[in-house]
């Protein structure tokens, strides 16, 4: 066993849990209807168990029926695990060695080869580890139902893009310096269903090469009570037909290096385009939209202090974003227009979540900011745990699922 469990606080019983089967939550944009989630925690204060991780990675945990699943790599990318452990004790219940690659790819120093988050549904974990390998398997048994290998591009910086359900569909993205597609897997079979190829004319003179590639995940929502799926790719953002990949409408920008996920809120979809070396760029495109609607549907723009690596939260008609240099930001989401802005201490990569009407915000030190959401910064608590947050938070029930570079986390209020 890879785990040596700590257990700090054993539950008797087990609680009352709203799954978090996404990168991003339920609503796959970081918001949780939990009321009783701790404003206060440390190695040793409201820590339910704490348990180390093997080898490394930065994919959310995702949680299902009791079960917590994240995956991990060892430091060459030769072995890609997907580990399952049990909510209400942090014990191991699954560790599957899923992939072997011979010779993967290089990969950024700060990323891993196990940064996608596993997307859940009843009695099925989908994994996915970009040009490595993509797997359904079963989460009562842990048997690996069937793999997908052939599904390639050149990350350049290795793989960040989280897959994601739809129906019967699981859709992943692939953006590389090389080729940019995105392909419907049955999840059944594993067999493809579709496949949509980038738009050819957005990248054929794009140089330098780099430009190509960008690491984001979809939101799939509904407008006009269609669904579409909204990807912010390299170049443009554009909207698909999720059951067919047909495209719907774009914006195109001309920025590479996505990885924000979007918004949808107030009318609009707020996406992270991407950008230039040393600067990111933020748009607010209205619903709606046929055809390229860059000229008509785009509301504002946003281009200081933007998000380089994190997802933005929506609460009410404002919208709070960090910079990984530690600006955080609220912004009118009507206008773009800055309400405040407040300088955070460290470097910030995770997403921001909104529960139990806070905004917790985790650095890449460990640190946790929790602020009130309102037209005035204030700071509710500062938190500490040892090693950094690459991956976001999560919740389950009435605790937050945190994981630092080298444990997971239950933190829990003692005290309820």
């Amino acid at each position: 066993m890879r785990f040596i469990i700590t257990t700090l606080l054993m539950l008797a019983t087990p609680l009352c849990q709203a799954d978090w089967l996404d990168w991003r939550g339920p609503t796959t944009d970081g918001h949780s209807d939990a009321t009783d989630l701790p404003l206060t925690w440390s190695d040793t204060e409201n820590v339910a168990w704490k348990v180390p991780i093997h080898d490394f990675g930065h994919s959310t945990p995702v949680v299902m029926d009791g079960q917590i699943w994240i995956t991990a790599a060892n430091e060459d990318g030769t072995k890609l695990y997907a580990v399952c452990l049990d909510f209400n004790t942090g014990k191991v219940v699954h560790d599957i060695t899923v992939f072997s690659p011979e010779k993967p790819q290089r990969r950024h120093p700060q990323n891993t080869y196990a940064t996608p988050s596993v997307v859940l549904e009843k009695g099925r974990a989908y994994v996915h580890y970009g040009t490595f390998g993509t797997a359904c398997i079963d989460t009562d048994s842990g048997k690996i139902l069937w793999t997908r290998s052939d599904l390639h591009c050149d990350h350049l910086q290795g793989p960040v893009a989280s897959p994601v359900l739809f129906e019967d569909l699981l859709i992943v993205h692939l953006e590389g310096v090389d080729v940019q597609y995105i392909e419907a897997l049955d999840t059944k079979t594993g067999d493809t269903v579709w496949k949509e190829d980038r738009p050819h004319e957005l990248y054929d003179d794009i140089e330098p090469y780099f430009f190509k590639k960008s690491y984001i995940t979809p939101i799939i929502t509904k407008v006009n009570g269609k669904p579409q799926m909204v990807s912010n790719g390299s170049q443009a953002t554009i909207g698909y037909n999720p059951r067919t990949g047909e495209e719907i409408w774009r914006v195109v920008y001309g920025g590479d290096n996505s990885i924000g996920r979007p918004v949808q809120g107030n009318g609009m979809f707020f996406v992270d385009c991407g950008g230039i070396p040393g600067s990111h760029f933020l748009w607010a495109v209205r619903e709606g939209g046929k055809g390229d609607v860059t000229d008509s549907h785009v509301a504002w723009k946003v281009d200081e202090n933007v998000a380089g690596e994190s997802s933005p939260v929506l609460v009410g008609d404002l919208l709070y974003m960090v910079a990984v240099k530690g600006t955080l930001t609220c912004l009118e989401a009507k206008t773009g227009k800055v309400v405040w802005e407040e300088r955070l201490s460290g470097n910030y990569g995770a997403s921001l979540l909104h529960a139990n009407g806070r905004i917790y915000v985790s650095s890449k030190k460990g640190k946790t900011i929790v602020v009130q959401p309102g037209r005035t910064f204030k700071k509710l608590a500062e938190n500490d745990l040892e090693g950094g947050f690459w991956a976001s938070p999560a919740v389950e029930g009435n605790s937050l699922l945190l994981r630092t570079e080298t444990h997971l986390y239950r933190i829990q209020d003692n005290q309820k």
